[in-house]
């Protein structure tokens, strides 16, 4: 079954259709490399989906184990080598609210390592991921 479907709207822009949902997003050349950096970059939404990857599986693991990642956040910083021109590290800032047992910690931080996107992405791609653990 088809997952999207994308048009080149022209000027480097293109619009992706989820098909079975009907959303649609936009991309955009970042500027540094001729676009106008209007949306996200396809390089920003390969270090997007990262973080989404991992706050969705963390999410499943801690609703299988009783325990609330709610108000959770990931901060994302993509870094890119320039010859090639790839991205070279991306780096997850993962910040979760509330008190968490030992055993949670442990559910969470291996459930983001081996999130889909985690374990898909090259091996020479750096993957820099932390948790912060901030009392309410």
């Amino acid at each position: 079954m088809e997952t999207s479907r994308i048009k080149y709207l022209g000027n480097l822009r293109t619009e992706a259709t989820h098909l079975q949902s009907g959303s649609k997003f936009f991309t955009d050349a970042p500027i540094d490399n001729h676009g106008q950096g209007a949306f996200f970059s396809p390089t920003d939404l390969a270090a997007t989906a990262l973080g989404t990857c991992m706050l969705t599986i963390i999410g499943i693991a801690a609703n299988t184990h009783s325990f609330s990642i709610e108000h959770s956040e990931a901060v994302i910083t993509k870094i890119m080598s320039q010859s090639p021109r790839k991205i070279c590290e991306i780096v997850v800032e993962l910040h979760f609210q509330g008190s968490y047992t030992e055993k949670q910690k442990l559910i969470i931080e291996n459930s983001a390592k081996t999130c889909p996107i985690a374990l898909s992405l090259h091996p020479e791609l750096k993957q820099s991921v932390s948790f912060f653990y901030e009392q309410l």
